[in-house]
């Protein structure tokens, strides 16, 4: 799966992962290494995440992020 992670906020990009794998908040974030409270935390935007983070779920879930430059 390819998506242009610019096209959307970054809680939209995890909410977007994580519905993609079909997985509930918790079992994301056990998947992920995170707890549910910080998944709902990046979701609602309240919380940011690192790039490095970013990329991790996208390697464990086999995604190709693109991020690109608005033009």
């Amino acid at each position: 799966m390819k998506f242009k992670a610019n096209e959307y906020s970054k809680g939209d990009i995890i909410k977007f992962i994580r519905q993609w794998t079909n997985l509930t908040q918790k079992d994301f974030a056990k998947k992920v290494g995170k707890s549910k409270r910080t998944i709902e935390d990046y979701e609602s935007g309240t919380t940011n995440y690192n790039i490095q983070f970013l990329k991790d779920i996208a390697n464990k879930f086999e995604l190709d992020i693109i991020i690109s430059k608005k033009r």
